[in-house]
């Protein structure tokens, strides 16, 4: 008899559009599953009136999923990597990581003007510390302001309100197809270095399900899923939050992984960044982190949790 897979994401469209396709994927090898996508709120769908960062970094949008995962009610579940905290529960397992989308960051601007282009105190709407300290160490000048919601509230947000560009994953708008409508400029790493794990997908499961981590294999991204490992590495050294100014990006380059690291101040003045290669991901994410703790990462850290609590 077919097993059923049951299969847990967040209610956004992006979540289910990022769900269906790796279901997709897994119903086009041909195998003897059926699927059920059981939609899940989470702590960081229901606050929309705050910063993220002020009501705890750690797993807003994926600790209901992993509850229902850890009671048997899903069986796996998809998250973008990037909303995953660097530590998962115990019994749970990133099982696999399918190839990874465009890790950048894009600008979308009211005038179709790029960021060196925008006007002198420019206002760009961001919800991410890690975005506005690299966009105000490129331009010190322009203005942050604190914008929240999905793709489509935030497109809103920028023609209706007082913004003049916002930064948004370019990953996601492909996803929905919305990249050759909307963005800008895609901004390079050199400008603003993505999130840990931007851009990649990662499936979570109970790590006593054989059965269905053997599945996974076949839709697995070895490179993906090596870069996404020594980012995760890098975040768990650096202290496991996503929502502070930390940003880490890791591809492969001929035969080894080139992983940068970033620690910065919210007002963009600090900007810290390490490069690293090799061959070890755990090893290199480690590796640049304790780098920048060298130099004085931790006491930017420091600093900025002790504004959150304030």
């Amino acid at each position: 008899m077919a097993r059923h897979i049951v299969v847990g994401s967040r209610r956004s469209k992006l979540a289910l559009t990022q769900t269906r396709w790796v279901i997709r994927q897994l119903d086009s090898l041909g195998f003897s599953y059926t699927f059920e996508i059981k939609e899940i709120v989470t702590k960081g769908d229901k606050i929309v009136d705050r910063m993220l960062s002020k009501v705890g970094g750690k797993g807003l949008f994926v600790k209901e999923i992993e509850q229902a995962l850890l009671e048997g009610e899903i069986d796996f579940a998809v998250h973008s990597v990037k909303d995953m905290p660097a530590e998962l529960p115990p019994g749970l397992e990133l099982a696999c990581v399918p190839k990874r989308e465009d890790p950048r960051d894009c600008l979308i601007s009211k005038r179709n003007q790029t960021l060196d282009s925008l006007p002198d105190g420019a206002v760009i709407g961001t919800s991410s510390l890690r975005r506005a300290a690299q966009i105000l160490h490129a331009r010190p000048d322009v203005k942050i302001k604190w914008i929240r919601g999905n793709v489509d509230t935030r497109l809103r947000k920028l023609r209706e309100e007082d913004y003049d560009a916002i930064i948004l994953a370019a990953s996601g708008l492909k996803r929905i197809g919305l990249s050759d409508e909307v963005i800008t400029q895609y901004l390079e790493p050199d400008i603003c270095l993505p999130a840990v794990g931007q851009g990649a997908l990662g499936i979570e499961c109970r790590a006593s399900d054989q059965e269905l981590k053997g599945l996974l294999t076949y839709i697995h991204h070895e490179p993906s899923g090596l870069a996404v490992m020594a980012e995760r590495a890098f975040l768990a050294e650096m202290g496991g939050s996503c929502h502070v100014p930390v940003a880490c990006y890791a591809e492969m380059n001929a035969q080894e992984l080139v992983l940068t690291g970033l620690i910065a101040s919210p007002d963009g003045k600090t900007v810290l960044k390490e490069r690293v290669s090799g061959h070890d991901p755990v090893q290199l994410g480690r590796q640049a982190a304790q780098r920048l703790k060298e130099r004085g990462a931790e006491q930017i850290l420091d600093q900025v949790r002790k504004e959150l609590e304030q």
